[in-house]
């Protein structure tokens, strides 16, 4: 299954019933597996979980680290980008060359990469002391 099939199939999971806005990422480990996740609404909207950080979830709880490459797809008019806190979260698992296509369920599309979407991205090497 390809990344953008899995990230549309994950999509019809979500629990959205607040905003009717449906999120599926779907995420290439460097082993090559896939992991998939989808927005979890809370009423409390702040403790909700965006579809990336389910994703990453999933592929940390089976054991990996590294991420290849991402798809995130929703039914908006333009490509759905991650938010900030996602585009941090992705950048600690991939780096900056990784390809991240956003797309739309009508089929329009738009490839970017982790450095593009986070320049000047907070990494571990501002955690090094000296």
């Amino acid at each position: 299954m390809s990344l953008k099939d899995a990230a549309l199939k994950v999509r019809e999971n979500a629990h959205a019933p607040y905003s009717g806005f449906k999120v599926g990422a779907a995420i290439r480990a460097a082993s090559g597996k896939v992991y998939t996740g989808c927005n979890v609404e809370n009423v409390a909207y702040p403790e909700g979980t965006c579809a990336e950080a389910g994703a990453i979830a999933a592929m940390v709880a089976a054991g990996e680290t590294a991420l290849q490459e991402v798809y995130v797809v929703a039914d908006s008019p333009l490509p759905v980008s991650p938010c900030g806190g996602c585009r941090q979260k992705l950048a600690e698992f991939g780096a900056g060359d990784v390809p991240v296509h956003l797309g739309t369920v009508t089929g329009t599309e738009q490839m970017t990469t982790l450095g593009e979407l986070l320049p000047g991205a907070f990494t571990a090497e501002y955690m090094a002391k000296a």
